[in-house]
């Protein structure tokens, strides 16, 4: 189901149109640049080729990404800890990484992502419901609750982890922060009409309520955290979903005023 740019013009009332996205235009852009220049993208020759782009991808996001027992602790993960880690890629054992600050990479973690398809389809959701989301809010407060929805999506991730194998894999991508930017455009639009694509023989556009198709995602995310497999941090969703619907709640019950 892909998603296109809910339609809003009946909420706006003939008012003239608000500024400009900027931040969800830069977070876009970051996000982009930084997959472009690391390893996953494949098309930075200082990571080399093969094998070694690889092993080169695997430090990268140790040093870079969340990692759950790390966000508890406080500390880096020992190479006893390490040794006893599953090992996503073999022949490429994980190493320490000194100098590596656990609370920091809750946030560094939101800019990297796994492939093209992880980029993709994180950036579409937020090139959908981000502009929305941050002119309700405006752009410092936006970018507070962007990063704070991912932050305590990857910290309340750790804490449900935190005594089972999945505590030492790294967490990477923006799904938690734009998670949370679902949560809160269901809260402020939640009859908005959204176009989709819905795969009967033929991909057909058909118009839904917001709260029926954020719905919908929202019960198969929850859904996905009890059966599937490694690979998905799905309760990452779910958590981001909800910390931001609960903050919308917050800003709906108090209006900011308005001139005259």
């Amino acid at each position: 189901m892909a998603l296109a740019a809910p339609d809003h013009t009946a909420e706006r009332g003939g008012r003239p149109d608000a500024p400009a996205p900027a931040v969800t235009y830069a977070l876009i852009a970051v996000n982009t640049l930084v997959f472009l220049l690391g390893p996953a993208a494949g098309l930075n020759p200082l990571y080399g080729t093969g094998q070694a782009r690889v092993c080169a991808e695997q430090r990268y996001e140790q040093r870079w990404g969340a990692v759950p027992a790390e966000l508890l602790s406080g500390r880096t993960l020992t190479s006893a800890q390490l040794a006893e880690a599953p090992d996503p890629v073999p022949g490429c054992p994980a190493a320490p990484t000194p100098g590596k600050h656990p609370a920091l990479s809750a946030l560094t973690g939101l800019f990297l992502h796994a492939g093209w398809l992880h980029l993709l389809g994180n950036l579409l959701f937020l090139h959908v419901f981000g502009p929305t989301v941050e002119r309700r809010l405006g752009r410092a407060r936006y970018t507070v609750f962007y990063l704070a929805a991912g932050s305590l999506a990857a910290y309340g991730f750790a804490l449900a982890e935190a005594h089972s194998p999945d505590s030492t894999r790294v967490l990477i991508g923006a799904s938690g922060a734009i998670s949370g930017v679902l949560g809160a455009y269901l809260r402020f639009h939640p009859r908005a009409r959204v176009t989709t694509l819905v795969p009967l023989l033929f991909f057909l556009p058909l118009r839904f309520p917001a709260w029926l198709v954020l719905g919908l995602w929202f019960a198969l995310q929850w859904w996905s955290v009890h059966s599937a497999g490694p690979g998905v941090a799905y309760l990452v969703h779910v958590i981001g979903f909800s910390a931001g619907f609960l903050y919308a709640c917050t800003v709906v019950r108090h209006p900011p005023r308005r001139p005259g």
